[in-house]
């Protein structure tokens, strides 16, 4: 089960939030976009809504911060915290501290200070990273309000999208994809220099292990300049630099075939919507060992541009063209993603009362 958590702890001292008032903010924007109260019912393949549409719960968190830790896993990993088939995708819970250390909620239930927690927990099927702006917006302006959000009636919901991209001509992306790929060995190898080979079963352990390498300020202003140089974005750039490490690791390998993180939200009418646009894709690229950087970035930013138009033709079909299943194709293992995050996401302000 994929979930998307949304965390926010009140940060003001003096400042609270009305836990009703923020339920109806809640409902005004699933209301709105009906991709949150969406079922889907497999035994007859059809799509309705459903009126019965989110969860609250309110929870009184342990004093030690490890505890209270441990009590947001247990919310995440809950087995019945979502239910497709009903349309419940999406939940809101308040994690509230100690009450007799607060002297503002200590006698009022409806209220969170500071220290509380507001967690949203969002089913992956719904909703995407671009979607996190657009629900905090959104909260934010029907907090604000205190009244519901404005619902038009013929706005362009994901469903509408959804239904598009089933019935679009996908001949042309089709060709493109084939011509990506014409000539590349889809089940190759990297060899790169690992100490644990792949399970030869379809069988996972969910472990995972991570290495982080933070950048100064000066290495991040170079990178930024850098883009303005290269005249290139920082995914470009990113990705550029990705390819040339790869190259390295391979000993001069050219032929190299990754996947990448695609936005998908490739009109303007889709830039404002809620729902599971993001698509994972294959990036090949040939590179010649004689080339410079700039002439490699310039080759990859070209290859990007042209892969843009045609990010929405599915990976799936991508494999069932080339008849391959998941487990056997080696350009899956190896993903490069640009996650660029606003600080409208990370800091939340409702009627003066702000969260992190």
């Amino acid at each position: 089960m994929y979930i998307i958590p949304l965390i926010y702890q009140i940060a003001s001292m003096n400042n609270h939030i009305f836990i009703s008032r923020l339920q109806h903010s809640f409902q005004s924007i699933i209301t709105k976009y009906n991709i949150l109260r969406t079922a889907h019912y497999l035994d007859t393949n059809a799509i309705i809504n459903d009126e019965k549409l989110s969860r609250f719960s309110i929870i009184n968190l342990p004093d030690e911060e490890h505890e209270q830790n441990e009590t947001v896993k247990k919310i995440l990993n809950q087995s019945d915290l979502f239910d497709l088939s009903v349309g419940h995708v999406i939940n809101c819970h308040f994690l509230r501290q100690d009450q007799t250390n607060h002297s503002i909620t200590q006698n009022n239930d409806d209220l969170l200070a500071k220290n509380d927690l507001i967690l949203f927990s969002i089913h992956h099927t719904c909703f995407d990273g671009a979607s996190t702006s657009i629900l905090i917006r959104d909260l934010f302006l029907a907090y604000q309000s205190n009244d519901s959000l404005p619902v038009d009636d013929n706005s362009l919901q994901y469903i509408d999208y959804s239904i598009h991209e089933h019935i679009m001509d996908m001949i042309l992306s089709q060709g493109f994809w084939q011509l990506q790929l014409k000539g590349y060995n889809l089940t190759h190898q990297l060899p790169l220099p690992i100490d644990r080979q792949q399970s030869s079963t379809d069988q996972r352990s969910g472990l995972a292990s991570t290495t982080q390498i933070t950048f100064d300020d000066d290495t991040s202003a170079s990178l930024v300049n850098c883009t303005s140089s290269y005249h290139l974005t920082l995914f470009q750039l990113g990705l550029s630099i990705f390819y040339v490490f790869l190259f390295k690791l391979t000993h001069g390998e050219g032929d190299l075939c990754i996947t990448a993180i695609n936005a998908n939200r490739y009109r303007s009418e889709l830039t404002n919507m809620i729902g599971m646009f993001v698509s994972t894709l294959p990036y090949r690229m040939q590179l010649n060992s004689h080339w410079s950087f700039d002439e490699v970035s310039h080759y990859v930013q070209e290859k990007c541009l042209s892969i843009l138009e045609h990010s929405h033709y599915p990976l799936q079909h991508i494999l069932d063209d080339n008849r391959l299943n998941q487990s056997s194709v080696s350009f899956l293992e190896t993903k490069f993603d640009f996650i660029s995050v606003s600080k409208d996401v990370n800091h939340l302000c409702l009627n003066g009362t702000n969260l992190e």
